[in-house]
């Protein structure tokens, strides 16, 4: 049997333990990690005169989607861009996707960066987000390209042309 004074002893020596221990913790406490800088894009300009510069539309039908898709691509000289997606199918509501960022020319290809989609900021680091277009033929008023979802063939607008809603 446990005398009266070892179990004053055992129990003094674990309230200092946890005296102890509770020190510990209040000095060691985990602090919150700081706030992510939000990550920007910064667009390039294009270069003077580049041909690209300007509004696309094009108006078709694509594989495995019913109704008539148009697509208005603002490419601008300070190297931002918009995008807009509508899709029409018969009398109901049309649908619709508009994104903004930054594009720029590699070579015969078109270099579409999304930063925004519909108005809310986008990961950064998501492919999804990076579209290239093979340049396949481009004239003052034609612009053709290729992309992972066929041929985008475009006419040039007027600036400041936007989707019909």
């Amino acid at each position: 049997m446990i005398s009266a004074s070892k179990t004053r002893i055992a129990v003094l020596c674990a309230s200092a333990s946890l005296a102890l221990l509770a020190g510990c913790a209040t000095r060691h406490a985990v602090q919150p990690a700081p706030a992510k800088k939000a990550e920007t894009v910064q667009c390039r300009a294009a270069p003077q005169g580049d041909a690209l510069v300007g509004n696309w539309l094009s108006v078709g039908r694509q594989k495995g989607i019913t109704g008539q898709l148009r697509t208005l691509i603002e490419l601008r000289p300070d190297g931002t861009m918009a995008y807009a997606e509508q899709l029409l199918r018969g009398k109901r509501p049309p649908q619709g996707l508009e994104e903004s960022g930054c594009w720029h020319r590699e070579g015969q290809t078109l270099v579409l960066r999304t930063t925004k989609s519909n108005g809310s900021a986008v990961d950064l680091h998501d492919p999804i987000y990076v579209n290239r277009y093979a340049i396949v033929s481009q004239s003052g008023k034609a612009l053709a390209l290729r992309g992972r979802d066929g041929e985008l063939k475009s006419r040039r607008m007027p600036p400041g042309y936007r989707l019909p809603y």
